[in-house]
């Protein structure tokens, strides 16, 4: 079973001089989706395609007239202020407008002379979220994190008994999804310490971050329809970096009994750019279940699924301090996983979601989860690096944490890399802490 097609050549290469330069993030073979105004101007935010170190601007490329048929209603389709109604379009669509973007940007083409005039260099721009994300559902698809965590709190049972038979998710707030780059206050709300008789108001103390991946739907269903398992590459459009941060000691406060609230729902990241779906086939492989454990419900289950269900995506975290940037040092990089130990693929979290009849809509955003792996060094949150906020750590340059502290800027960059493929990156997605307001 192959996903792979001409766009995916590791051989091809562009007259766009900086998509060839080696680790390029956005080399010819990635191509992911943006939306995008100049910086520092008042122009309405369109839809954009990454180029080595450029975006290709999708409105003016649609005004050129150089295609026809369903790459241009692709192309129109791009030219709004989000991408929602490009992603609404079937799959094919997609894989049409990626195709002739390819074409056009390799080595050669007869129309990189009109296509060069709607090149904007990337330092110039400013970035909006993609999309408009009508619904947001964060999954807990990382068993070596969730068992971590688990252990914190129930040191002989640490994983609970639901989480081996179906993909565990929650519903957040979408409305506070921004894109990299913001600076966000520390929250406030309720806590309460083990040892206090009653909780008390201030700002989190226990501030976090949870290195994720974040899927974007595309087509979506009608409401009573089910997406099937086998179905569901008609419906990922792409996927982005996403920091999911996180109030712990709010959290433990009054996340019983219905989950969290306050604790995750103030400044939510996402990286800029949507990998599609498509770029990542290289990267797919085979996703397994432990026999010991128990095996997915047929709804769950596939050989698609068990050949192509699993994305060699490697995660990264960094952190820089306000003494960093004062003294000019370089992040420090804290963990680095691969979503490829995710417990539950991304076709499962999809055909759980649906199987009830749940109607997805285009530009609806699923989080994975914190994604940490297996060994020491691979964790995916602070509250896991600090053993529940017990041992600090020590940075390269003397400093300590064991949660975030005001001025730190969390930075997460991903990338697939494997032999006869060109690798591809997500970019990066940032966040800085500010004080709490008041």
């Amino acid at each position: 079973m192959s996903l792979l097609n001409q766009t995916h050549n590791p051989k091809l290469t562009s007259w766009v001089d900086s998509a060839n330069v080696e680790n390029c993030d956005f080399p010819i073979q990635n191509l992911p989706f943006a939306i995008f105004r100049l910086r520092d101007s008042n122009e309405a935010f369109r839809g954009g395609v990454a180029i080595g170190d450029q975006v290709i601007d999708l409105a003016a490329l649609s005004q050129a007239k150089l295609f026809d048929g369903v790459v241009a209603q692709a192309l129109e389709a791009c030219s709004g202020s989000t991408l929602n109604d490009f992603m609404a379009l079937p799959a094919s669509a997609w894989s049409a407008l990626r195709a002739a973007l390819s074409q056009a940007l390799t080595s050669g083409s007869s129309t990189e002379a009109a296509v060069s005039q709607c090149l904007i260099a990337q330092t110039d721009v400013k970035f909006d979220l993609p999309c408009r994300i009508g619904d947001y559902t964060d999954f807990y698809t990382s068993i070596h994190h969730a068992t971590s965590v688990g252990k914190l709190f129930r040191p002989d049972n640490p994983l609970l008994p639901n989480y081996k038979w179906l993909p565990i998710g929650y519903h957040g707030r979408s409305s506070s999804i921004g894109v990299s780059g913001q600076a966000f206050h520390r929250p406030q709300s309720q806590t309460k310490a083990p040892d206090a008789a009653v909780p008390s108001f201030g700002p989190c103390k226990r501030l976090d971050y949870e290195m994720e991946v974040g899927i974007y739907v595309g087509t979506g269903n009608a409401m009573g329809d089910k997406i099937d398992i086998d179905s569901t590459d008609d419906h990922i459009f792409g996927m982005c970096l996403f920091n999911d941060l996180s109030a712990r000691d709010i959290q433990a406060w009054e996340y019983q009994p219905l989950g969290p609230f306050l604790a995750k729902n103030f400044a939510s990241t996402v990286s800029p750019w949507i990998i599609t779906n498509e770029a990542l086939a290289p990267f797919r492989m085979a996703w397994t279940r432990d026999s010991a454990d128990p095996q997915p419900m047929d709804y769950l289950a596939s050989a698609r699924n068990s050949e192509l269900g699993a994305y060699d995506i490697e995660l990264e975290v960094l952190i820089e301090t306000s003494q960093m940037r004062d003294s000019d040092t370089s992040p420090q990089k804290l963990t680095q996983s691969s979503f490829r130990h995710s417990y539950w693929t991304v076709a499962q979290m999809m055909a759980h979601h649906t199987v009830n009849g749940c109607n997805l809509m285009p530009g609806d955003f699923f989080g994975s989860g914190t994604q940490s792996g297996p060994n020491a060094g691979e964790e995916g949150s602070m509250i896991e690096l600090s053993n529940g906020g017990k041992k600090s750590f020590e940075l390269l340059n003397g400093e300590t944490r064991t949660f975030l502290e005001d001025g730190d800027s969390v930075i997460m960059r991903g990338f697939c890399a494997k032999n006869g493929a060109t690798r591809i990156g997500f970019g990066e997605v940032t966040s800085l802490v500010l004080p709490a307001k008041g």
